[in-house]
């Protein structure tokens, strides 16, 4: 691939000016693996509820190398050994941490790809650009992974305090509005310090790192699983399902040659190939709204109408509440919308359908945030804290949910 020593500055509504540090990131940014990114939606189906949220990975990715920057200033002012090296994996590994995110984000994942996540999908393309790259990828991957000796790299990378949580929310609060979820990131990048190879915050920052909680939590319930946009991503999988069940049975539906691939062929149970990251790598969001557009025409009412829920959000009535919803109910409002859209049994699932849902804003189990002490003690955040509200918030909250016709009993 041809170098350049040319380096870019990205003008960013959340931070300013970023610029790539060096040659090996600008090539990184320019490549088409990278560039696909800017086809990917950040939050999936969100956008039909909140009409600013129409940002991408690519912008996030940027956000979130910006502050890797950022944090690695700050540590290395605090003592903090990091070597050009380091600095170099670190700001690698964080800037291509999302780059196997598929076709509107969360929303397709497992779907088209089968068992593999984003973070497989990211390890492997890390993995290709490293072979391309001549072994310039080597560091970043092994912090990616988890496997590089210094743990606090892996930590701002990964972990409950990372910098991808910290762009991730305050991109999308700006982006949608809801102020409620706004952090304070350089606040809490300037309290983080290391100690016995662990990532911490300073005693001073406690406040601001119960405000970042906050807000996580916030922006779960009222923004990331908002009822309207979770509908529409449930209706986005379902009409994914569906037309790879008609392709199954001899239907001739259209869409990209990228999309069809992943439609008509399952690659569950195998390796991430090279020829299935190259497929992937040319499908986005314009793939799918192209097919969803033709499939609304469909002679299959069945996916015909879901895509023009989508395309009209027109979409399913949802009811949340914390306990199971009762069979029977489900069972009469299945029989109306059987009887109603004339859809056979094996059918009526598109269209009402139950589950529940889960999260944990905090978990005190695995990579917790250590406050530390002014005596220099080590104390997790929910118990330094004294605001009880931490203590509920690593408490599982699961909710119910039930989807079914508006018109229906």
């Amino acid at each position: 691939m041809a170098t350049t020593n040319k380096l870019k500055i990205f003008n960013d509504p959340i931070y300013g000016f970023i610029g790539t540090p060096n040659e090996l990131i600008f090539n990184l940014i320019a490549h088409p693996y990278f560039q696909r990114l800017r086809r990917i939606a950040q939050m999936g189906m969100s956008y039909l509820v909140f009409p600013g949220a129409h940002h991408t990975r690519f912008h996030h990715a940027l956000g979130c190398m910006h502050l890797m920057q950022q944090a690695i200033q700050v540590l290395r002012y605090k003592n903090v050994e990091i070597t050009e090296e380091e600095e170099k994996g670190l700001l690698c590994a964080i800037l291509l941490h999302d780059i196997g995110h598929g076709p509107f984000s969360h929303a397709l994942e497992h779907h088209l790809l089968g068992e593999h996540g984003h973070e497989a999908i990211s390890l492997a393309y890390m993995q290709e650009l490293n072979h391309e790259f001549d072994g310039q990828l080597e560091t970043a991957i092994a912090i990616f992974e988890g496997a590089y000796p210094k743990d606090f790299m892996n930590q701002l990378v990964s972990s409950q305090l990372d910098m991808d949580r910290l762009d991730y929310l305050k991109r999308d609060s700006f982006y949608t509005g809801v102020t409620e979820g706004n952090i304070n990131s350089e606040r809490l990048i300037t309290m983080l310090n290391v100690v016995d190879n662990q990532l911490v915050v300073e005693e001073k920052g406690i406040y601001a790192v119960e405000k970042f909680l906050m807000a996580r939590r916030f922006m779960y319930w009222q923004v990331y699983l908002h009822k309207t946009g979770f509908v529409a991503e449930m209706l986005l999988v379902r009409l994914i399902e569906r037309a790879k069940k008609l392709l199954e049975e001899g239907f001739d539906l259209p869409g990209s040659a990228t999309l069809l691939y992943f439609l008509q062929q399952s690659v569950e149970g195998q390796p991430l190939s090279r020829e299935i990251l190259e497929q992937f790598a040319r499908l986005d969001d314009i793939d799918v709204l192209a097919a969803i557009k033709m499939w609304q025409n469909a002679d299959d009412q069945v996916l015909s109408r879901l895509c023009q829920m989508l395309l009209n959000r027109d979409l399913l009535k949802i009811k949340i509440k914390n306990k199971p919803f009762l069979e029977s109910r489900l069972a009469e409002r299945k029989k109306w919308t059987r009887s109603y859209y004339k859809v056979a049994e094996d059918e009526v699932d598109y269209f009402v359908f139950s589950g529940e849902i889960k999260n944990t804003a905090y978990d005190v189990q695995h990579q917790n945030i250590n406050i530390l002490l002014k005596n220099g003690k080590l104390t997790d955040v929910a118990k330094a804290s004294d605001d009880l509200g931490l203590q509920a918030l690593s408490k599982t909250v699961t909710k119910y949910y039930a989807c079914y016709p508006k018109t229906s009993v």
